[in-house]
């Protein structure tokens, strides 16, 4: 309030003299004296008035109104002229493992997500939570390295394109699924399969929505593991290398996630919020939770890409620190704000908990107190089997950095949406006698589905393109199990505030071949596309597994059963649970003739389709099929069928 005391003193000097004027005259004893105290008491005002114009036009505090901000952030709030760093990461301090202690916060504000009002704009569509990319596994073919099953998920790919939904009549609420039928043969087998697409439609007007203001905490990992070069793997003996036409190849992993953050910050609203954690072997407070407006958010960001990496991995102590930022915002509901922690990691911990009782439990209990979990992946060799697991809770995805400027590009579309879930603990119940759930593509919980029901936890909004919705489909594969050919569906699900909705409808199947929609016939072609590449990632991978000298380890193998955390594979005794070395791009000769097989078949769905952005897939296959034709591939044997 400096500038309006200020401004307010100079008034009330002003008033004081003018009153003064009006007091009883002096007597004085001649004409010429009263004209002397006359002229006195107007230059002595004359003089008065001009230091306070000088006062109140040159004040360093008040607001720059000819727009020139030299160091003082304009805003809103006149309380907010002076801005803080309020930065407390000290790489030396932190050397000898100290911690800074923690903020204190008042309470949040209350107040509603949307301002609904007539709009004759687009309609926002849904996608599911989880992967929102399949980049990690783009970046690893394009570096020439063999990529984890994990790398590639069906939600990720989904979220690449856009679908038509099959939305029939205008959506009046939150969420509204619709339903189209297909029956085409497997390109490989020539046999009738059943499938059905739900899309994801919502009644919201792409011109009303607006996320809720943030108390975000970003965590970034310094390990030193950071330190490697964005595109290629940290514990490498140098396998593969990387892709020239990557403008980002050359720089460590620490420099793009410096610069992601960065890229987050620019995003941020005044009324936000926002903390910084920073871990290695243990967590470092950087910058407690403050509001954006009070902040010198230039310095930040100057702070943030002079970080450097040392150290262990411990996630689970980044994830309680962040956690504890949080303080009296966490709840059921935070009202007015959204509660986010956004991690940045190449995912490889070697210390701390990332079981139930660590990492997982972690996120777990937080996303039941409304803090979700936005992870991003950093580099070539960032983990995604530890990942998939984390984003199946509440409230979570994870993106993959593919460059600084793509990221921030990104950014730029989707942040909104990112950080503002809008459908919980969606069920669809599959009723009838004719048909059961074989596989369900483009949900992180596709694996928990039964023959009768399937689960997404989480919807975020999503963007609609000339009545297409990015990632806006789910496919369930159906398997016939009788004569009948009508379905019964009944959806049920939660919105933000655990209000419940439900709705129920009655689709007809025929045993034709067919495409009710294009998005069902796109999501065919793109699950069938997926399902091939993760069998040839998994077989070979089996194929160049090296067992380890007996006797093994108890624990070598599966760790962590209970936590669903399952490694594929033999783990390098050299190095932890969710460490990894590269393996070299190889195709087997049997799925070389797969490949070239489905490809005649992609092509021609490609063409009807006429979507450009699957001659990326294209480009793959025929990467891969070439690859098959090439040195040792050849002699290894086609796994049995």
């Amino acid at each position: 309030m400096e500038e309006e005391k200020n401004d307010k003193h100079v008034i009330n000097l002003s008033e004081d003299y003018s009153a003064a004027d009006k007091a009883p005259e002096f007597a004085p004893s001649s004409r010429k004296t009263k004209i002397i105290y006359l002229s006195s008491a107007v230059i002595v005002l004359v003089l008065l008035a001009a230091a306070a114009a000088l006062f109140v036009f040159h004040n360093p505090l008040r607001k720059n109104i000819a727009g020139d901000k030299s160091g003082v952030r304009e805003k809103k709030d006149p309380i907010a002229l002076v801005l803080t760093d309020d930065w407390l990461y000290d790489a030396k301090d932190a050397q000898s493992g100290g911690l800074r202690g923690m903020p204190t916060a008042s309470s949040p504000d209350l107040g509603m997500v949307f301002e609904a009002a007539p709009s004759l704009s687009e309609n926002i569509g849904l996608a599911a939570g989880g992967a929102k990319d399949a980049d990690n596994f783009r970046q690893n073919i394009d570096n020439d390295y063999l990529p984890l099953p994990t790398d590639i998920s069906y939600e990720g790919l989904f979220y690449d394109y856009y679908f038509e939904t099959g939305e029939q009549e205008e959506c009046q609420k939150l969420f509204c699924p619709s339903y189209a039928t297909a029956v085409a043969a497997d390109p490989i087998s020539g046999e009738a399969e059943y499938y059905l697409s739900v899309g994801l439609n919502s009644g919201i007007k792409e011109a009303d929505f607006a996320r809720k203001k943030l108390n975000l905490a970003v965590v970034l990992d310094i390990s030193g593991s950071m330190g490697s070069p964005f595109s290629r793997y940290y514990y490498d003996s140098a396998v593969g290398g990387p892709a020239e036409e990557d403008e980002d190849a050359d720089k460590t992993k620490m420099e793009i996630a410096a610069k992601a953050v960065a890229a987050l910050l620019d995003r941020l609203e005044d009324d936000d919020r926002f903390g910084m954690v920073l871990f290695e072997s243990a967590a470092h407070l950087a910058k407690p939770m403050n509001l954006v407006r009070e902040t010198d958010m230039a310095a930040i960001k100057d702070h943030v890409l002079e970080i450097g990496e040392r150290g262990g991995t411990n996630m689970a102590a980044g994830m309680k620190m962040a956690t504890e930022l949080f303080g009296p915002y966490a709840g059921a509901d935070s009202g007015e704000y959204e509660n986010r922690i956004i991690f940045l990691t190449d995912a490889m911990p070697n210390r701390g908990e990332t079981s139930e009782e660590g990492l997982l439990g972690l996120a777990g209990q937080n996303a039941d107190k409304g803090i979700y979990a936005t992870f991003i992946g950093i580099g070539v060799d960032f983990n995604t089997e530890l990942t998939d697991a984390i984003t199946k809770i509440k409230g979570a995805n994870y993106y993959a950095v593919h460059s600084a400027e793509d990221f921030k590009r990104r950014l730029a579309d989707e942040f909104e949406y990112m950080v503002t879930p809008l459908v919980f603990d969606l069920k669809l119940t599959l009723a009838g006698s004719g048909f059961a759930i074989e596989k369900v593509y483009g949900s992180p919980e596709a694996d928990e589905a039964t023959g009768e029901i399937m689960k997404v936890n989480t919807l975020f909004p999503s963007k609609v393109k000339d009545g297409e919705t990015r990632g806006g489909l789910i496919l369930l594969k159906l398997k016939k199990t009788g004569d009948a050919l009508n379905l019964v569906l009944r959806t049920s699900y939660l919105d933000r505030l655990g209000r419940p909705d439900s709705d129920e409808a009655v689709i007809g199947f025929t045993d034709e071949p067919h495409y009710e929609t294009s998005g069902a016939r796109k999501g065919i072609v793109l699950a069938r596309w997926a399902d091939l590449v993760k069998n040839w990632i998994i077989d070979e991978r089996k194929d160049k597994a090296v067992l380890p000298p007996e006797p093994v380890p108890l624990d070598y193998y599966s760790v962590n059963e209970q936590a669903g955390l399952i490694v594929s594979g033999p783990v390098d005794p050299a190095l932890g649970q969710w460490e990894r070395r590269s393996s070299p791009l190889t195709v087997n000769a049997h799925y070389g003739e797969m490949f070239k097989r489905f490809l005649g078949y992609f092509s021609a769905e490609a063409a009807v389709l006429a979507d450009p952005e699957l001659a990326r897939e294209k480009v793959i296959l025929e990467k891969l099929i070439a690859l098959a034709g090439n040195g040792e591939a050849n002699n290894i044997d086609a796994p049995s069928e």
